[in-house]
Parts: C-alpha cells; sequence; structure tokens
C-alpha cells in the first residue's frame, strides 16, 4: 500500500482511504491491482527475460486494457531496474531530474518498491509517493515530478503511454523542490 510523506513538513499519510483521498485532492490517479496473480517468480526477478516481461502483460492484460480504454493508451511495456540493470546510474540520473511530461506517466508496480516526488498544489509543495507491489499511480500531463528507487534499488513496473514515442520528458528548473 502506497505512504505519502509531505516534504516540507515530514508529515506521514497512510491507509488506502487516507492516501487516495489526499492524491485525489492532489489530481494524481491512484488504484491497485491484485498481487497475488502475479507469480512470485515474476514479482522477484528483476532481470526479467523479454518472454517474462510478456507473462507479466498477459496476465495483467484486463487490467491494462481497462486503463486503456479509461485514458486513451496506445502502448504498454514492463520495465525492471536493479543493480543488475546496465547503466542503471545513468537511467536514475535521467529519472531524478524534475521534469514534465505532455501526457499522464502511469505506472503499475508489480515488484520491488519505488519513490514518485510530485509537485503538489501550492499549499502542499512537493511530496513522495512511496509504490509498493500493486499500486497504480498516473502522474497527470504538464505536473513537475520526478522517480527514484527506493533503499532497496530494486523495481518492476508496467507503463503505459499514449505517446507512440513512450517516455518523452520535458526538463523543469524547480527550486521549490529543495
Amino acid at each position: 500500500m502506497a505512504e505519502i510523506v509531505i516534504r516540507n513538513t515530514n508529515e506521514r499519510i497512510t491507509g488506502v482511504d487516507n492516501v487516495r483521498d489526499f492524491l485525489n485532492k492532489q489530481e494524481v490517479i491512484y488504484e491497485h491491482w491484485n498481487i497475488e496473480k502475479l507469480p512470485e517468480e515474476l514479482q522477484t526477478n528483476f532481470a526479467l527475460t523479454d518472454e517474462e516481461k510478456k507473462r507479466i502483460l498477459d496476465i495483467y492484460d484486463e487490467e491494462i486494457r481497462d486503463l486503456a480504454s479509461r485514458r486513451g493508451y496506445k502502448i504498454w511495456d514492463v520495465i525492471t531496474l536493479s543493480e543488475s540493470t546496465p547503466n542503471l546510474e545513468d537511467l536514475l540520473k535521467k529519472f531524478e531530474e524534475v521534469h514534465t511530461h505532455t501526457e499522464d506517466e502511469i505506472r503499475a508496480i508489480v515488484g520491488g518498491k519505488g519513490i514518485f516526488i510530485i509537485k503538489g498544489t501550492d499549499d502542499v509543495g512537493y511530496f513522495n509517493v512511496e509504490l509498493e507491489p500493486g499500486d497504480v499511480i498516473s502522474v497527470p500531463e504538464n505536473t513537475p515530478h520526478f522517480f527514484t528507487l527506493m533503499d532497496n534499488r530494486q523495481i518492476i513496473a508496467v507503463r503505459l503511454f499514449i505517446e507512440e514515442n513512450g517516455w518523452i520528458a520535458e526538463p523543469v528548473a524547480d527550486p521549490g523542490l529543495y
């Protein structure tokens, strides 16, 4: 279950209803997939083959197609990040820069953990969304944010895109983050 940390006050928000209510107020979509559908060997393998990634997409086909029909997504894939990922540090540097997109950025976490840092309303400022397997989050288009791994440095996520070129970020210089 996701948890929220408001960066400027260190307030922690827990519990599904509280998290969902907070994120709804920030116009961030939050849903949950049944992680028990996914065999454990696919939840804990952070060096998935293309065939294993396809199995994950097949297992969650109904959920993916539901999101695609509601939100207009055209393509989807599975990304894995861990110490075994070539150029992990370079990828994280790219992901950890504050940026926006011209479409929402949606991720369904199916293994490991990660954090989206999102710019909320003026009275909230930046907040962390700590994500675990089963959490599905959609950061609204044109909303400053970035993503990083948690201490375990492992994640498996389903990504969905409207833009057929996939992940396209526009950097944002925002001194309000720190």
